[in-house]
């Protein structure tokens, strides 16, 4: 006789009383009037916790409104725990608020909105880390340098995600890192420092020659080319006389450090940096490009438009008698790049454009987006697929 086996029941979740229903909505309700207040310019902090990502997720949907943000934007963000206490929340409810996602702890004794933290690009959630550094070290002679200098100066982060404020410290004595703040002793002359905001941060050229040699190629081409576009671009065009001086102030900094690690690579972005490159998947398109042996390149073309202006394209692509456009997430998720308008608005405007450039020049346009400028073999691969006879 066979014997059916018992299976053991699936255990069954407790009955939540009507008065711990309540009892939560209340405390929901209290978080979110104490945010308010705390808050008051900030759009509508939910008392939901944030919802788990998928693992299988890759890079942020375009539904992901990210934005850039000022360092006095940073300082309206954050929130010190005393400032908390005196808008009425409880160690305890700081606690509650972290841990439902309402509020993200930044560092020790600082926080910020979780959902505008969420919005922020690298760039923004580094400065404001910097933010919260800074006040806790007011009278310090420390300088901000590094990656922590470059976000200070509006400088792109390609794919990088600081987790350490970088410091620097003249007296060795003080010189205590922690988890979240890397110092290192340094001594600078007045000429390599700047003050940003009442904050002490390596010049623009000091900062630029530091991360030149310690972040990776492609990140060290986007700052490079924002720098470079600062000082010598006007209306997409670049001034060949201001760029050589840039280069020549800048290969002044390398020559201060001759000997250091990542010297030789400093000194090929220096001349391969470009600022007519308006945005950082351009500048590693570029170093995508050089790897895949195409040299015969085109930066900010310039097609007449209808009724006398210009569009401007990333890429005339010489050898194939074609444009390229590097077509990146950000410029449709970006509130400031979208310029007010709406996601539809942006496609529709770029549909637009696209028609009347073909149509008038006769020529193709090819894009290819964040994805495929991880290497230059993917992006060899995406041309490739256009008929594009790239060189082996």
């Amino acid at each position: 006789m066979q014997v059916a086996r018992r299976h053991p029941a699936a255990p069954q979740q407790a009955e939540r009383s009507p008065g711990s229903a309540v009892l939560d909505d209340e405390r929901s309700a209290r978080l979110r009037r104490l945010g308010s207040r705390l808050f008051p310019h900030r759009r509508e902090l939910s008392t939901d916790p944030a919802p788990a990502r998928s693992r299988r997720s890759e890079a942020p949907t375009m539904e992901v409104m990210r934005h850039a943000i000022t360092i006095p934007e940073a300082r309206a963000l954050l929130r010190s725990r005393q400032d908390l206490f005196v808008g009425g929340m409880s160690d305890r409810v700081i606690s509650r608020a972290v841990a439902t996602g309402i509020l993200h702890r930044v560092r020790r004794g600082w926080f910020v909105p979780r959902a505008e933290w969420e919005n922020l690009w690298s760039e923004g959630r580094h400065l404001v880390h910097i933010v919260a550094v800074f006040r806790d070290a007011r009278g310090s002679n420390a300088v901000f340098a590094g990656l922590s200098a470059a976000v200070l100066h509006g400088l792109p982060l390609y794919r990088l995600s600081p987790t350490r404020v970088e410091l620097l410290v003249a007296n060795p004595h003080h010189i205590h890192s922690s988890p979240d703040v890397l110092r290192r002793e340094g001594v600078l002359p007045d000429s390599d420092t700047t003050l940003i905001e009442g904050m002490r941060v390596t010049s623009m050229e000091r900062t630029v020659a530091d991360v030149l040699r310690t972040t990776s190629l492609e990140a060290a081409v986007a700052i490079a080319d924002a720098s470079l576009r600062r000082v010598a671009v006007r209306r997409n065009t670049q001034n060949d006389d201001l760029a050589d001086a840039w280069r020549e102030r800048m290969t002044g900094q390398l020559h201060a450090v001759r000997g250091q690690r990542g010297v030789h690579q400093a000194s090929w972005v220096l001349c391969f940096a470009d600022g007519r490159a308006q945005l950082p998947g351009e500048s590693v398109s570029r170093v995508q490009f050089h790897r895949l042996g195409m040299r015969n390149l085109g930066l900010q073309v310039r097609v007449p438009a209808p009724r006398g202006g210009s569009y401007w394209l990333d890429f005339d692509l010489k050898d194939f008698n074609a444009f390229g456009e590097f077509d990146g997430e950000r410029k449709y998720t970006d509130e400031e790049l979208r310029s007010d308008r709406s996601i539809q608005k942006v496609i529709l405007d770029e549909k637009y454009r696209e028609d009347w450039i073909r149509g008038t020049t006769g020529r193709p346009l090819y894009r290819w987006g964040d994805k495929h400028i991880d290497s230059a073999d993917t992006l060899g691969h995406r041309l490739r697929a256009f008929g594009l006879a790239l060189p082996l």
